[in-house]
């Protein structure tokens, strides 16, 4: 098998159930094709399953940032700034072509509540500028005054403005980080698979030893062996670990939601990144950021306890994002109407007794789970079915109470938390994506050492920051030559300019990879009368990127439904039967692929809030 592709599907399929593997991995999120991009270099048999497309949950969910954590440098926090900064940088280097850098502009106003003044904002940002190591050039940051502020920002609000500040940060394509990642681990011999879900833990003297799954495309069973699994199911965590009889922890996570919302530049136009306190003295930030002739903007973050499989905006969500923005660029006057997409992701925060919110807020309130975890445990007591021992001792081992020390495995910097439990679940959550190689390799340290000590098997340590992902395989100063050499190889393939740089900046290094599929996308292209850089993408993603469905691509692979679905949606049947034929779907397989990609259009236009 030479291609991470669903026509190798059966194959893959042999495999999987043929072998038994070093590590298996659950979850194809972000951290889950990190390690797996590790395990794989390390020369580790690996495998890695998701019950959904990978990237189907929270890692293509995101505000789209390799963010450098400015924020918490409000608290002074400089150990997470620094590590973040850093990290930043490694990930740009092992993937030039995704992590794009950005000027960020902070508007600060005077008035009550507001996160930083102009003082703590200059501090904050020479202080950011150090700890990422920038001492002059276009990206050092600037302090901006008033009419600097409204020179770069005209549609800003102007009351109350008294300056603003400029700094470094990176655009991320965060779906398309993780594809690359679980290509190279494919490319390293991984088996890889979407659409497969973990049903049941498989156990031998009380260890795990493998992972009954089903196929959920052909809904066929059956049975993957492994020496270590690996839970990084991200919002599924917690489920999975609940399949665990011997895992006796209580869940340890907190999942908030955040939204985003699209518009067209004409509502609202801005020149760079904005990122902004709410005005409404409830501690929150807000980003504005242009995408091509959109903008977007996020986010929100409210407790979550709904389907984890699909989490939407809520009329409430939505109302306080558009109030939020019309008053801090008040010409822009949005209303739902104007609403072309959106999207809603969950973050899986780690409980403890002073959680960090997305915008660094400390949190103090029991969730549902923990009040649960309280009246169990004290209803137990009064009936004598536990001592006060017993109950002080599950609550020293409670996520929400424990005080974690710097050095722990979940540490307060990174917010993630790595756990064994006593059948030898590897589970790695929380955590923030900027992280997540970070997370890959504590886990690797774990999975080196258990392979190590109960099978004798001697796996040497990689440093993952020296390794490219597909892509990215080229120095991240040659990125503008690089670029502008595959745009005009895809103009004289018969691209125009705008798609020939969609295509370059979507593929990286992998550009001239995509035009030897140029013949194929063609014949598609004329016969189902759609666009060829859309057939190529298609036809690329088919054959090298496990696209199994139409909202695999048009979602995880290419964003397109996020910022071009009013251009796009007028190709959803040409896109189907180009897909149709490729993959000889059934009329009635195809039929479900068209109704589901048409409720997902009618759930980003927030059709279901005016129904």
């Amino acid at each position: 098998m030479t291609a991470l592709s669903i026509k190798n599907r059966p194959m893959t399929i042999e495999s999987l159930q043929e072998t038994e593997f070093d590590i298996l991995i659950i979850g194809g999120g972000i951290t889950g094709a990190a390690i797996a991009h590790q395990a794989s270099v390390s020369g580790m048999q690996t495998a890695l399953i998701d019950m959904q497309d990978f990237a189907g949950g929270t890692s293509s969910r995101s505000t789209k940032l390799v963010h450098g954590g400015i924020r918490y440098l409000k608290q002074f926090d400089i150990d997470v700034v620094s590590e973040t900064v850093k990290e930043r940088a490694v990930i740009q280097q092992i993937a030039p072509h995704i992590p794009v850098p950005s000027l960020m502009i902070m508007p600060i106003y005077e008035e009550v509540g507001a996160p930083f003044s102009l003082l703590e904002i200059e501090t904050a940002m020479a202080l950011y500028d150090q700890l990422a190591g920038i001492t002059e050039g276009p990206w050092k940051h600037r302090m901006l005054s008033k009419e600097e502020t409204m020179a770069l920002l005209p549609e800003i609000d102007s009351q109350r403005l008294i300056g603003g500040g400029m700094y470094l940060d990176f655009r991320n394509n965060d779906s398309r980080l993780v594809i690359e990642h679980l290509k190279t681990a494919y490319q390293n011999k991984a088996t890889i698979l979407n659409y497969v879900k973990a049903v049941e833990l498989v156990y031998a003297d009380d260890q795990i030893v493998g992972v009954k799954v089903q196929d959920l495309i052909t809904h066929g069973v059956f049975i993957i062996r492994a020496k270590v699994v690996v839970n990084a199911a991200g919002p599924w965590s917690d489920e999975l670990r609940e399949m665990d009889p011997l895992d006796h922890k209580p869940n340890q996570l907190r999942l908030t939601k955040g939204i985003h919302l699209v518009v067209d530049k004409s509502k609202l136009n801005v020149s760079h990144p904005v990122y902004f306190d709410t005005g409404l003295a409830d501690g929150r930030m807000i980003f504005v950021l242009p995408q091509g002739d959109k903008t977007y903007f996020g986010t929100t973050d409210t407790d979550y306890r709904g389907d984890l499989n699909q989490p939407l905006p809520t009329q409430i969500d939505v109302d306080y994002l558009i109030n939020i923005i019309n008053s801090r660029f008040p010409k822009a006057h949005i209303q739902m109407k104007d609403i072309e997409s959106s999207w809603a992701g969950l973050r899986p925060l780690i409980q403890s007794s002073a959680i960090v919110d997305y915008n660094g807020s400390r949190r103090q309130t029991l969730d549902d789970a923990t009040f649960d975890l309280l009246n169990q445990l004290f209803t137990d007591y009064h009936q004598n079915n536990l001592s006060r021992e017993e109950v002080e001792q599950i609550l020293a081992n409670s996520s929400f109470f424990k005080q974690e020390t710097k050095d722990s495995p979940s540490s307060i910097s990174r917010g993630s938390h790595l756990s064994v439990s006593p059948s030898g679940l590897v589970t790695i959550a929380g955590g923030k994506l900027t992280d997540y190689r970070q997370m890959a390799n504590d886990v690797m340290k774990v999975v080196i050492e258990r392979l190590k000590t109960f099978f004798q098997i001697n796996i040497p340590a990689i440093n993952s920051a020296h390794y490219k992902i597909s892509g990215g395989e080229f120095e991240v100063e040659d990125y503008d030559q690089v670029m502008l050499t595959n745009k005009l190889l895809f103009i004289e393939l018969g691209m125009n300019e705008q798609e020939a740089d969609w295509l370059a900046k979507l593929y990286g290094s992998n550009s001239q990879k995509v035009m030897t599929y140029i013949d194929k996308a063609s014949h598609y292209a004329e016969r189902y009368h759609y666009p060829l850089a859309l057939a190529l993408a298609l036809i690329y993603g088919i054959e090298e990127e496990g696209v199994c469905t139409i909202r695999d691509f048009l979602v995880m692979r290419t964003s397109l439904v996020l910022f071009h679905l009013m251009e796009v949606e007028v190709y959803i049947d040409s896109l189907l039967q180009t897909l149709a034929e490729e993959l000889t779907l059934s009329a009635e397989i195809l039929q479900q692929q068209r109704n589901l990609i048409w409720e997902d259009i009618k759930e980003r236009r927030l059709g279901y809030l005016e129904d």
